[in-house]
C-alpha cells in the first residue's frame, strides 16, 4: 500500500502522541475483534480465516482481513508463519500477549451478547425522552 511521506508521517506522530489509543484501536476494530476472537480456536490459513468471519457476519474483503493480520502482527498479538512448501503456505496463530488481548476482547463481546436486551431498552427509553423534549420545545 503506497502511503505519501505527509500521511506517514501523521501516523507516526499520532502514534508517537498516543501509543494506547491506536492499539486499542487495532483490538477493538470491526475486524480486530473477529480475528483475536477466531484466532482464540485455533490457528488458520488465511482462507479459512476469512471463511470463519464471514459465518459470524458479512465477509471481510482480502485487502482488509490482510491489513488487519499485517497490523496485528505488527503490535505483536498475530504470529505469521509462512512455511517454505508449494503450493505457499500461510498459518496465523495468537502469540501470548495475543491470547491475553483476545480473551478481553471476547469477555466484552460476550457482556454485549448478554445485556443487548438492557441496552436496547435504555435506547427505547432514551429515544421516548429525546422525542417528548422535541415535542415540549
Amino acid at each position: 500500500m503506497a502511503v505519501s511521506n505527509k500521511a506517514a508521517d501523521g501516523y507516526a506522530a499520532g502514534e508517537a502522541m498516543c501509543p494506547y489509543r491506536l492499539v486499542l484501536e487495532h483490538v477493538t476494530s470491526r475486524w480486530g475483534v473477529l480475528v483475536l476472537i477466531e484466532l482464540l480456536e485455533r490457528p488458520y490459513r488465511f482462507s479459512e480465516l476469512r471463511r470463519a468471519i464471514g459465518r459470524i457476519g458479512r465477509g471481510v474483503s482480502e485487502k482488509m482481513l490482510t491489513q488487519t493480520l499485517q497490523t496485528l502482527e505488527r503490535d505483536g498479538l498475530v504470529h505469521r508463519d509462512a512455511k517454505p512448501v508449494i503450493p505457499p503456505r500461510v498459518d496465523y496463530s495468537l502469540t501470548d500477549l495475543g491470547r491475553e488481548a483476545a480473551e478481553q476482547v471476547r469477555s466484552l463481546a460476550l457482556w454485549t451478547n448478554e445485556r443487548m436486551a438492557d441496552v436496547e431498552r435504555a435506547r427505547v427509553a432514551y429515544d421516548e425522552a429525546r422525542a417528548l423534549r422535541a415535542r415540549a420545545s
